[in-house]
């Protein structure tokens, strides 16, 4: 029994200071980015901001209103099973306005590659930096769970992907919900929530405005209440590493990892607790 309440004693003070380290990381990265010129549409229009006008705007608020509407069509109807044809649908949806977006901006002849900052790091710092500030943020994530748990209980059931994948009889499903949660929705989600809208929100809104609009919307979206405040710290930390990096490429290599990281653990339960 005292050698039980020495080892949880030990691993909550891991814990603590892992989380004490997470929390000063992404505190250092918001001082950082605050001490940066101003952005909005009249003072010191910095980064992607200045590049984005009326037009994107636009675009981002019929984009907002179709997530919006289907986060709440999803929240407000029965939870129906999800399954591999809704994922391809999913995908081709989100394929189709990604291409839709760029035709769009480079019509207006703005430069992705500039704008996103594709081409700013290479690859082996990219995914350096990606896997270090995904370290940094998982105590936060594990906190914000931890609190929803404790005051609103572990929830009725789990995402819908995450139902799938157990549920999965076929190694040919599984691979195709590996491919879709580690390579593909990383680079849609982050390319529409972190490039587009938070590039365009953060013009009128500024930084802290548009970062909390996106984060908010990013875990509205997902349709998994019990996940609600995880998502929403996860989806603040990929803004700001975004925003810290200058490069999309960043927050897809964090997104992609915690997907992988994820699956790894469903795939494996015995190495979580969870």
């Amino acid at each position: 029994m005292l050698s039980e309440a020495w080892t949880g004693a030990l691993i909550n003070l891991l814990f603590g200071l892992f989380f004490l380290g997470g929390f000063y990381v992404y505190t250092a990265l918001t001082r950082q980015i605050g001490a940066r010129a101003p952005v909005g549409p009249v003072a010191g229009e910095a980064g992607s901001a200045k590049a984005f006008g009326l037009p994107e705007a636009i675009i981002a608020i019929l984009l907002i209103s179709l997530l919006l509407l289907s986060a709440f069509s999803s929240f407000s109807t029965p939870a129906s099973p999800l399954s591999s044809r809704d994922l391809v649908a999913n995908l081709i949806v989100s394929v189709v306005v990604i291409l839709a977006l760029i035709g769009f901006l480079e019509l207006r002849r703005l430069s992705v590659d500039k704008l996103a900052g594709l081409s700013k790091y290479g690859i082996f710092r990219t995914i350096a930096t990606g896997a270090l500030l995904l370290l940094a943020a998982y105590p936060l994530i594990s906190a914000a769970d931890a609190v929803t748990a404790r005051f609103a209980g572990d929830g009725s059931g789990k995402q819908n992907i995450v139902e799938l994948f157990n549920g999965s009889r076929t190694i040919d499903q599984r691979v195709m919900i590996i491919i879709l949660a580690v390579a593909l929705a990383p680079i849609a989600e982050e390319f529409i929530f972190r490039f587009f809208l938070y590039g365009v929100l953060k013009r009128y809104l500024g930084r802290f405005g548009a970062l909390v609009f996106t984060a908010l919307l990013f875990a509205a979206v997902h349709a998994h209440l019990p996940s609600f405040a995880p998502l929403f710290v996860l989806g603040a930390c990929f803004t700001l590493a975004y925003e810290w990096s200058g490069s999309i490429l960043v927050s897809m290599t964090m997104h992609s990892l915690f997907n992988s990281l994820s699956l790894i653990l469903l795939a494996f339960p015995q190495l979580s607790g969870q």
